[in-house]
């Protein structure tokens, strides 16, 4: 019977115990010296309290980056909202225009995500995350500016520049900070600011657009305008509020920093079990920016980021298709501008409740899998609701399939994120194949900024089609990655019962970061 992934890494941890023992004169204080180094983070430091710790690290960390997150999704996605008010037919945008704008984001979105990655791991998350959001703050408040295609056309492409830094360095910020079993529930509060924002979208379009005619301006360019502005003065507020990394958080006392160290390198898939002093140490970590290429091109040719990638696009793809296009497929039911705005609010409300409920199940339960297909199939049922209704006679049917669709791609969202995370071992590595998974899979919200054409309202059958389709791409992807992670960990538990690795220095199996026999693949 093989081994369950807890209790496997105990018996990893006395495999190298052992292993270490073995090829040393090891003296009763070498001894005692090993077994106190694996103690648990508990035993380890007494007078620190877990849950206290991580309630400090939840309140000073995660409200302020999903205010940031928040604000970025609002930013990408109100061109929906301000085509609603008019942004087409003032800018007398033809054709699919409309759609190469939104494309055009997407693009440069994509394209900048990885040397985004790289830069923050140079500079640090405190300073790069701000200045990033004052730049795209300022690209919206000049987009409330543009007279033509092209205005428009070049304002989406700078702010896909501009905002590729953010959600990547926030979710590889977090891993810093939270071991594999907390990881999901972090990202999916996180994450969750991206529903909320579509709610907020609709509230706040509904009031702005009032101020047409203000100051002779059209009331989606105030949309633009004002909510650039308020991006900006969030962001020097940033520059204070971001923390970095656990070892330099003033909000925790030294002996907690060392606790919050020290459960990670203990994490039960850690970067490496023996050698762990030598891995955090400064000498070691000069090693690794001295083989930074090295770090990249182990990531470049993982098999395991392009598989997730394939499952990002099963939930990107028709997440950005669905939230740039909830108030035009609302309108086209029948109802007013008015309410196509505000209809879209308790969609999105119930999407986030749904998505912390799952991250939180997914990560007591430990597994990532089941639940991105549980995820998947709830789009399936949503999708084929919409398309199976008639949106005249039963535009009700159509607007509880798409608060079906939208509370499964929101949920499934974190729990891919979460799932190549705690496959990859090495911050370098982690940093890198996150970014690379982020941006190539955000290629995604360009296939579905096209799906839904003007041509085929009401219905917009191509649109939830090709959408299913993704989702399909997604549940056969889902299940030969959970497949593929199942038999290469019992592979590595034959090796090790074998003694294949038996010879290996503790060096050599970190340096082998997610490759290394101990480490076990999360399904």
């Amino acid at each position: 019977m093989p081994l369950q992934e807890d209790d496997f890494v105990v018996k990893a941890h006395d495999a190298f115990d052992e292993h270490k023992l073995e090829r040393s004169s090891t003296t009763n204080t070498d001894r005692r010296s090993t077994v106190s180094s694996r103690l648990p983070p508990n035993e380890k430091f007494p007078n620190v309290d877990e849950k206290k710790v991580l309630s400090k690290m939840d309140w000073h960390i995660l409200p302020f980056v999903s205010i940031l997150y928040l604000l970025a999704y609002l930013d990408r996605g109100n061109v929906g909202n301000a085509k609603v008010e008019g942004l087409a037919d003032d800018l007398n945008l033809k054709g699919n225009e409309y759609n190469i704008c939104l494309t055009i984001f997407f693009i440069s979105y994509a394209t900048f995500e990885v040397p985004s990655n790289v830069i923050l791991k140079l500079t640090k998350p405190s300073l790069y995350i701000p200045i990033i959001m004052i730049c795209w703050g300022l690209v919206m408040t000049l987009m409330g500016i543009v007279q033509n295609y092209m205005g428009l056309f070049w304002a989406r492409f700078f702010l896909g520049v501009a905002e590729a830094g953010l959600f990547p360095a926030v979710a590889y910020n977090l891993t810093s900070w939270y071991c594999r079993h907390e990881y999901q529930l972090r990202v999916s509060l996180f994450y969750s600011a991206a529903s909320i924002a579509g709610a907020f979208s609709g509230i706040l379009a509904f009031g702005i657009s009032k101020m047409d005619g203000v100051g002779g301006l059209e009331g989606w360019r105030w949309i633009f305008i004002l909510e650039g502005i308020l991006t900006v003065v969030v962001a020097f507020f940033a520059f204070y509020f971001i923390h970095n990394y656990p070892d330099t958080a003033s909000f925790l006392t030294e002996e907690e920093r060392q606790f919050v160290l020290y459960r990670l390198a203990h994490d039960n898939n850690s970067d490496t079990l023996e050698g762990m002093e030598d891995h955090n140490s400064s000498f070691f970590e000069a090693e690794v920016k001295q083989q930074g290429w090295k770090y990249f091109k182990q990531a470049l040719f993982d098999w395991q980021i392009y598989g997730h990638v394939l499952i990002y696009y099963s939930i990107v793809a028709p997440t950005y298709g669905v939230s740039l296009f909830l108030p035009t497929i609302i309108l086209n039911l029948g109802y007013t501008s008015a309410h196509a705005q505000l209809m879209s609010i308790p969609i999105y409300v119930c999407a986030s409740i749904i998505s912390v409920i799952t991250a939180y199940c997914a990560d007591r339960v430990g597994k990532r899998s089941p639940f991105i297909i549980g995820c998947l199939l709830l789009m399936v049922v949503g999708f084929s609701v919409a398309i199976g209704s008639d949106p005249v006679t039963k535009p009700g049917a159509i607007y509880a399939g798409v608060f079906i669709l939208t509370s499964g791609m929101y949920a499934g969202f974190p729990s891919v994120i979460a799932w190549l995370a705690n496959n990859l071992s090495g911050d370098y590595k982690r940093a890198i194949g996150m970014a690379m998974q982020i941006g190539l899979g955000n290629l995604g919200g360009a296939f579905g900024s096209n799906i839904y054409r003007a041509k085929d309202k009401p219905h917009f059958i191509l649109g939830h089609a090709v959408a299913l389709g993704f989702v399909g791409l997604g549940l056969i992807s889902t299940t030969i990655m959970a497949t593929t992670y199942y038999f290469i960990n019992r592979k590595r538990e034959r090796d090790i019962i074998e003694g294949k690795y038996k010879h290996y220095s503790g060096k050599q199996l970190a340096e082998m970061g997610d490759k290394n026999p101990y480490f076990r693949y999360r399904i």
